[in-house]
Parts: structure tokens; C-alpha cells; sequence
């Protein structure tokens, strides 16, 4: 259908999409591979020229996806083998990991919306260290050599009425920390990756964009240091549903459907569940 446009903020979704249509996709680099132990299908899609940066919609950067088909189940042990895949490929993506670093983790996302709250989320479960390190020292932990670790979660602008861009660069300013590790909740095209897939990127992250709701971008340029991004595609777009099912010409009459998202009906489970995921990830990865 002329005009049809599939939101997506997963890499790999985009690299399949180009694919699909025939294109052409130089200047991207695809690794896949599967982790047996873990259950893990994990793909690396790297752009790194300006010309597949704009076919695929993208900045230039490395993406890394995790897809595990059954991380929305309760199991605790599966989720712990997740964690430690997830913690793997962030010490491999975050720039001088093994040295001594200020980390800020940003959890992005509104509470009230459970599909939206992975990063507040992922936030209440990390492990913050840096007001003990400044007050005590390192010996508080019986360590010599650890990252401190800040938080934020800077809401939305409805509730704050300043971009979530202007409350992370203020706080950088005051703070100065290292690198910026933010945390959101994604949108898909495929509804066979809802929940089961895991981002993570070094290009940071323009919030909303996944659901044309573009706000100021969350990037090393923007930020002034490095800026990884993890994310977990929790809604698809209701028209891409439809297009999927009936055809795009059936789909093409539905325009509203644009301004519709569909989760689960489970969602707030696996948001809890997913938070703790990731967070136990981040506090393996960032334990040095």
C-alpha cells in the first residue's frame, strides 16, 4: 500500500523491512548466532555508512538484539540465564567497562502507563552506589575498584513540562558522570517480538519515536558522553496488525489505527518481570 508506514524502533526490524523490498543494504554488517544454553538468538546489525544510516532510518552505530521466545514466562532461572547473556553483550558495547567509571542510568517511560514503565522500573531495582562511594569510599563495598552508579527518572513532559533531554543534560552537568546508560520501552513491528526481545545500542535513543511521538534525542552528541541504549519492544502498532492479517489495501482504510498501540493482556507481570531482567543484567555488567 502507497503511504503505509511500519513503526519500528528495533535495528533488525528495519534491516528485514529493507530486505523484503528488495533494497539495498550496503554498508550494513549482520552477525547472527544462538546461545543453546540460554535459549538465545542474538543479532548484531552494524551501520556504518551515512547512506545505510538513511536507508534503514538509523544512526550509524552497532545494534545488538536478544530474542528469547520465552522471556515472558515466569521462570526464574531462564531469566537469570537471560541476564547473563544481557550482561555479556552490554560489558562487550559499553566503552572502558573494566575501568573505574560514573555511570548514569536513565530510566525513561511514565509509571502510570504499565506498557511505558520498563525504565522506572529497571531503575528501582539497580544497585546505586555512587552517594555511598562519595561519603564512604570504596572499603563501604570491600572493594578496590567499582563504577559508581546514579539514577534518574525524569518522567514525561506532561507531567514535568521540560523535555526529558533538558532533565538528563542538567543532571550531567551537575553530576559529570562517564557514560549514560538509558532504559525504555520500545515499539515493534512483529508481534512474535513483544516482550521477547531485548535492544541494546551505542547510538542512545530519540524517545517516542517508535510511536511518532518524536521528543528531544538522548545521544552522545546530545549529551556531550557516551550513551547506550536498552530497550524491550512492548506495543506494535494496531495498523501493522491489521496489515499483517488482511493486506495493506484493507489496512490502508483504517488510518486511525495509527494512533493505536496493542500490548498483552499481561503486561503488568511482565513488565516487573522484564525490570528485574534487566536490572540484574546491569548490576552483573556493571560489577567490576
Amino acid at each position: 500500500m502507497s503511504g503505509f508506514k511500519v513503526r519500528t524502533d528495533l535495528a533488525l526490524e528495519a534491516r528485514e523491512s529493507i530486505e523484503d523490498a528488495d533494497g539495498d543494504i550496503r554498508g550494513v554488517t549482520v552477525e547472527e548466532y544462538y546461545k543453546d544454553a540460554s535459549e538465545v538468538k542474538v543479532t548484531k546489525v552494524i551501520i556504518d555508512t551515512m547512506n545505510a544510516a538513511k536507508a534503514m532510518k538509523k544512526p550509524m552505530g552497532t545494534y545488538i538484539t536478544l530474542e528469547a521466545p520465552a522471556m515472558p514466562e515466569p521462570d526464574e532461572d531462564y531469566h537469570r540465564e537471560i541476564s547473563i547473556e544481557l550482561s555479556g553483550q552490554l560489558q562487550g558495547i559499553i566503552p572502558k567497562v573494566k575501568e573505574e567509571q560514573s555511570v548514569l542510568v536513565v530510566g525513561l517511560g511514565n509509571r502510570d502507563v504499565t506498557a511505558d514503565a520498563l525504565g522506572p522500573n529497571v531503575v528501582d531495582n539497580l544497585l546505586i552506589t555512587r552517594h555511598v562511594v562519595k561519603e564512604y569510599g570504596k572499603a563501604a563495598y570491600n572493594k578496590e575498584k567499582m563504577h559508581m552508579v546514579s539514577s534518574i527518572v525524569p518522567g514525561v513532559m506532561a507531567k514535568t513540562g521540560m523535555e526529558t533531554a533538558e532533565i538528563v543534560k542538567g543532571v550531567i552537568d551537575q553530576t559529570n558522570p562517564d557514560i549514560a546508560i538509558v532504559v525504555d520501552a520500545l515499539a515493534a513491528r512483529s508481534t512474535k517480538r513483544l516482550n521477547r526481545t531485548i535492544q541494546i545500542t551505542n547510538t542512545g535513543i530519540h524517545p517516542g519515536s517508535g510511536v511518532g511521538n518524536h521528543r528531544g534525542a538522548l545521544t552522545k552528541e546530545s549529551l556531550g558522553i557516551p550513551v547506550i541504549a536498552i530497550g524491550v519492544p512492548t506495543v506494535v502498532d494496531a495498523a501493522t496488525i491489521v496489515n499483517d492479517a488482511v493486506g495493506s489495501e484493507q489496512a490502508g482504510r483504517l488510518s486511525e489505527l495509527h494512533n493505536m498501540y496493542v500490548t498483552s493482556k499481561d503486561i503488568d507481570e511482565t513488565i516487573k518481570r522484564l525490570s528485574f531482567t534487566i536490572s540484574e543484567a546491569l548490576n552483573i555488567a556493571l560489577d567490576i
